[in-house]
């Protein structure tokens, strides 16, 4: 049996909330978890969505049903099958999405913050320390691991913001696991802010708005 490969021409869609103004000041890429669409994980942005911040959310390129009625329907960044070729259509897709906002305005002129959550923080992590198209001026991982690829990166990581958030009863991200991601990025030597919160694997509306840049 041969192995093969071939580029194929599919269509993505992403969802913004806010649009491009003389106000605007960032722009958010959020990444959603496994087994979440994008159209509904832009609403948990919405508490921090005004004209000074435009969110766009990416939806991953592989979907499934959920349950066994097929009334339910999620997305998943990638699986371990074919990792690397998974992990280039994303960064590519990426890229390509962010053209689509650069096309609107200028990416020098706006900070670039860069979200993941869950499934999603991994291919934020790697696109955001890999992209040669725009400088990612913060990262922020929620409830997520950081790409597991980027021991050669923190360089780059050290040059943005990182942001690590996480619940104190996750059952999927356990303060264990946390910890063993904060002793990763300190044995990198890549500073980072945690900032823990009372809950589970979920957005927390409090802590986002605890996030976001306060206006100068």
């Amino acid at each position: 049996m041969n192995h093969h490969h071939l580029d194929v021409s599919r269509s993505a869609r992403f969802f913004t909330l806010g649009a491009p103004s003389p106000a605007l000041r960032e722009v958010w890429f959020v990444l959603h978890g496994y087994g979440q669409l994008a159209e509904y994980f832009i609403r948990h942005f919405r508490p921090i969505a005004d004209d000074s911040r435009l969110i766009v959310a990416p939806e991953a390129l592989s979907r499934f049903y959920l349950d066994a009625e097929y009334k339910r329907v999620g997305a998943s960044w990638m699986t371990r099958d074919d990792r690397e070729r998974d992990i280039a259509d994303n960064n590519a897709y990426l890229e390509t999405v962010a053209g689509e906002i650069w096309q609107r305005l200028d990416p020098a002129s706006v900070e670039v913050h860069v979200l993941g959550f869950s499934q999603g923080g991994a291919t934020a992590s790697r696109w955001a320390a890999t992209s040669a198209g725009f400088a990612c001026h913060r990262l922020i991982l929620w409830a997520s691991r950081i790409a597991s690829d980027l021991d050669g990166h923190a360089a780059k990581l050290n040059r943005m913001r990182l942001t690590y958030v996480a619940g104190d009863r996750d059952p999927y991200l356990t303060p264990e696991r946390a910890r063993d991601e904060r002793a990763w990025l300190d044995g990198h030597g890549i500073a980072h802010t945690f900032v823990p919160f009372e809950g589970e694997h979920r957005m927390n509306p409090d802590v986002l708005r605890q996030l976001i840049t306060p206006a100068t």
